[in-house]
């Protein structure tokens, strides 16, 4: 029997009871393992201890998830923005990405992941994509409660001829939509996926140094087994994996 990929997948810093813990919810973990068909390996986001040149090479691709935190303003040229902040987190990703990439191997993003790769890569972010009145809400209302905000949808218009439109045979999606923040300034050799009705960016792909990238700013590791479209984006990560896509 021959051994499955092994994917990375990122941790945050978070606060658990009174202590930092290294944490990714099971519910990425899970969709990869699962539908991706691959093994997984937890990446700590602690570049005090550790660097990804020690990382990329024991890893077959990697997924940035989503995370309650945003990516620092400094790295994309700006001041202020609202917290939380995870620096640890920052560092670890954006160094991944660049290696993963020197290395050759794909690079999966999910919401931060998405923005952060877009960060690593030369781009900027906006935030204010449920405040802006030139934008959809892209976010449930703060009173909304957990499931709820997960429930919050939109519909993206696939690109024609890309890698989303091929895997999906069909010109939309309807997706959820959980995030304060999305692209500002796509970064230089990315390629639009799917975009909202507003025309804000949804999915972007490449293939730097010939490194399968894709990455979307919607959640399709919430509720996967009741999702056909869902379950093809980790397809697609797991044809990655084995050099299939």
């Amino acid at each position: 029997m021959m051994s499955r990929p092994v994917l990375g997948v990122i941790a945050c810093n978070r606060i658990i009871g009174s202590e930092v813990a290294q944490a990714v919810m099971n519910r990425y973990i899970r969709a990869a393992m699962i539908y991706a068909d691959v093994a997984a390996l937890i990446i700590p986001s602690l570049p005090d201890l550790m660097t990804a040149a020690e990382v990329a090479p024991r890893i077959d691709g990697i997924l940035l998830t989503g995370s309650p935190s945003n990516v620092a303003t400094r790295l994309y040229g700006e001041d202020g923005g609202d917290g939380p902040f995870d620096d640890g987190r920052d560092e670890i990703a954006m160094s991944m990405v660049d290696r993963m990439i020197d290395a050759q191997k794909p690079v999966f993003g999910i919401c931060r992941g998405f923005q952060e790769i877009n960060v690593a890569l030369g781009g900027t972010l906006r935030r204010d994509t449920s405040a802006s009145d030139d934008l959809l809400r892209h976010h449930a209302p703060d009173d909304a409660s957990f499931d709820d905000m997960f429930d919050h949808r939109h519909a993206v218009e696939l690109t024609d001829g890309g890698m989303l439109g091929g895997a999906y045979a069909k010109s939309a999606l309807n997706v959820n939509s959980v995030h304060y923040q999305g692209i500002g300034k796509l970064a230089d050799g990315l390629n639009v996926e799917a975009r909202a009705p507003d025309g804000l960016i949804e999915a972007y792909s490449a293939r730097p140094n010939g490194a399968p990238l894709l990455a979307v700013q919607w959640h399709p590791e919430w509720g996967t087994e009741n999702d056909v479209d869902s379950q093809t984006y980790f397809q697609l990560l797991g044809k990655a994996l084995r050099g299939d896509l």
